[in-house]
């Protein structure tokens, strides 16, 4: 009696850990939107007035008349295996003509990424952010994404 009890037990938690496995599998864009929105909370208003004259001198190359039309930010840890993946497709992206693209690694390791990752309300990596020539988000993505994915979210702005 006691060993089927116990069994019984088991199934029940069996079944409670798949069921919260589908819940978050199926709801992992909602649960990464809203830790970024809880991580843009935290993000200080001096540290939002940093990151901001960060992209404004660095990445609006309509001001600074760099010779970008985009900025692919890469927020990673070279510790972490997709990142990992997405190394050779920012160096693909390092080598593109057209659209030139400026390729920005940040390691989320290094303490003065925080503000960054704040910021842009990083939940999860990797995560790539396209900025536009002025500097504004066109389009964000968690996870790997092949390289000819990617560029098809450049191809209307080209």
């Amino acid at each position: 009696m006691k060993q089927k009890f116990k069994n019984s037990i088991q199934i029940v938690l069996v079944i409670i850990v798949a069921g919260l496995l589908l819940f978050l599998l199926f709801n992992k864009n909602k649960l990464n939107e809203f830790i970024s929105a809880e991580m843009q909370k935290q993000a200080t208003a001096a540290d939002s007035l940093s990151v901001a004259q960060l992209i404004t001198t660095q990445y609006n190359y309509s001001k600074n008349e760099l010779d970008f039309d985009f900025t692919l930010l890469e927020f990673g840890s070279t510790g972490c295996t997709a990142c990992k993946q997405m190394e050779p497709v920012l160096e693909e992206f390092r080598q593109l003509e057209k659209p030139k693209v400026n390729v920005v690694f940040l390691n989320i390791m290094h303490p003065e990424n925080l503000p960054k990752m704040k910021y842009f309300g990083i939940s999860a990596v990797p995560l790539q952010i396209v900025l536009d020539r002025e500097g504004k988000e066109i389009y964000r993505h968690y996870g790997y994404i092949s390289s000819a994915d990617l560029l098809s979210k450049f191809a209307p702005k080209v």
